[in-house]
């Protein structure tokens, strides 16, 4: 089939068509390597091709010798880009470019995007320009990742949207001292002059920005752009920055579009925004500082709200390693909140199911523990809780055994875990046999009047444990986490030990 295809287009045959199914071939390596060997090191035929006068004949060629990636076909492709009069194919010679080292060629790339994003655009070729501005834009970071900006915006007053758990806000908004906070369906909105404080609360999932002058955008690009620009974007972002633009964004889009008008729609504002801002605002999906998150309300508009990179979250640095399995750190860090006023001073703590140890990291943040164990039968896991106490400076005994075969010298005065679930390793019935045990052989390892906090989503078989040892546990309280997904928090009193 490839030799077939190549001596067509050698014969000036169909040559287009043969273009395009050689394009899907080659994507597949053996047919690639089929195809090495009939050029044969002649590369004759293919440029030639870069002159030819259909311009879609010239867009293929181009786009097989970028998959071919054969270095002397840089040059040629190049001053063929140079010498294109056909914009609609231009970021076609880029997206080529892209598969070579183009090193040597930064500042003549760098030299093309500032003459290209100088010159005003006709309506009719905004699209084909865009495009050409987007990719020149991508190799240009990729062979110069520009600087990122330094945050300094700590004491701005700011309006914010602390992402929070739907049922507990609450807790976050108890730490809250400083400034104006109320909650709302999502979370905690909070306009305060004390960044840093807002920084050291580890109950919320994330940390968003409103925009001043602009709460909501029309569904429409052009007009949205428009709105951000003038609605002070920029100036919000000098002002919490140290530097000079151009400052680099991303745009995430919630909404119930299809997919490929949302991806439209998001292109379009993105190089609307662009050019609106003379660049001083850059879209890049790899060097981001910022982040547009529109939400669509039931107006049909966009809600705005702006997450920054440039501000570092320490909150959970020391989570160098996760798995699967693994609970949100601001879910644990909510969970030893509500857990507070059970938690012991000096306490011996212990975790039988620690994972990456994430709860008891969380829970010697609370509240200082006198010593601190964690069990886990997967190997893989406790190497993780290595790691991640390592980075958090907590003393942690991690043991890489099953619970049901540890043995402890004295007793515990706390139990915290995330009780397994049937997701990953363990199946439904598996997880009824641990639940059953568990609660068989907990009250073993406690002292008398000690504690247990657990973070079930299996509430059923934390009741049906209970009921079955009356005698040694009491249900202090019960905290609904997540209704979707079945999360609960447990405080259980250990009530006699044999």
């Amino acid at each position: 089939m490839i030799q077939t295809l190549y001596s067509n287009i050698c014969a000036g045959q169909n040559v287009r068509k043969s273009l395009i199914e050689l394009r899907q071939l080659i994507k597949d390596a053996n047919n690639k390597r089929a195809f090495y060997y009939e050029l044969d090191g002649d590369f004759s035929v293919l440029e030639s091709l870069l002159q030819d006068e259909d311009a879609k004949v010239r867009k293929n060629v181009v786009l097989i010798m970028g998959d071919l990636k054969i270095e002397d076909f840089k040059p040629l492709l190049l001053k063929a880009y140079e010498n294109e009069e056909k914009l609609f194919i231009r970021s076609d010679y880029l997206t080529a470019l892209s598969c070579f080292d183009c090193s040597d060629l930064q500042e003549v790339l760098k030299t093309r995007l500032f003459q290209l994003s100088s010159k005003p655009v006709e309506e009719n070729n905004k699209k084909h320009i865009n495009e050409e501005l987007r990719l020149l834009t991508q190799l240009t970071l990729k062979l110069e990742e520009p600087q990122k900006h330094e945050f300094n915006g700590y004491k701005v007053l700011s309006d914010m949207i602390l992402l929070t758990n739907r049922d507990h806000q609450q807790v976050t908004l108890d730490q809250i001292t400083k400034g104006k906070a109320k909650a709302f369906g999502a979370g905690i909105m909070v306009r305060t002059e004390d960044l840093k404080e807002i920084l050291r609360i580890r109950t919320y999932s994330d940390l968003l920005f409103k925009l001043p002058e602009v709460s909501t955008v029309e569904a429409h690009p052009e007009e949205a752009a428009q709105t951000l620009f003038e609605g002070g974007l920029l100036n919000f972002l000098l002002t919490r920055h140290k530097g000079y633009p151009p400052f680099y964004f991303r745009i995430e889009v919630k909404s119930k579009m299809a997919l490929d008008k949302r991806s439209t729609f998001t292109k379009r504002l993105a190089s609307e925004l662009e050019r609106i801002s003379n660049r001083q605002l850059i879209n890049s999906t790899s060097h981001y500082e910022f982040e547009i998150r529109l939400i669509e309300n039931k107006e049909g508009r966009f809600n705005v709200l702006l997450k920054l990179f440039t501000i570092e979250d320490k909150r959970f640095s020391y989570r160098k390693k996760t798995l699967a399995v693994s609970i949100a750190p601001s879910t644990a860090a909510l969970t030893m909140q509500l857990a507070k006023p059970y938690l012991k001073e000096e306490a011996q703590v212990l975790d039988p199911f620690c994972g990456v140890g994430t709860i008891l990291i969380e829970r010697q943040k609370v509240e200082k523990a006198k010593v601190l164990y964690g069990v886990d039968i997967y190997g893989e896991a406790i190497d993780h809780a290595i790691e991640n106490a390592n980075w958090a400076s907590t003393d942690i005994y991690l043991i890489n055994r099953d619970f049901f075969d540890f043995t402890h010298k004295y007793l515990f005065d706390e139990l915290i875990t995330n009780m397994p679930t049937a997701i990953g390793r363990k199946t439904q019935g598996e997880i009824v046999e641990l639940y059953a045990l568990f609660f068989q052989k907990a009250h073993t390892m406690m002292e008398a009047n000690s504690v247990m906090i657990l973070y079930s989503r299996d509430k059923d078989l934390v009741e049906r444990g209970l009921a079955n040892y009356p005698h040694y546990y009491q249900l202090e309280k019960t905290w609904t986490i997540s209704k979707k997904e079945e999360s609960y928090v447990f405080i259980i009193t250990v009530n006699q030990v044999d």
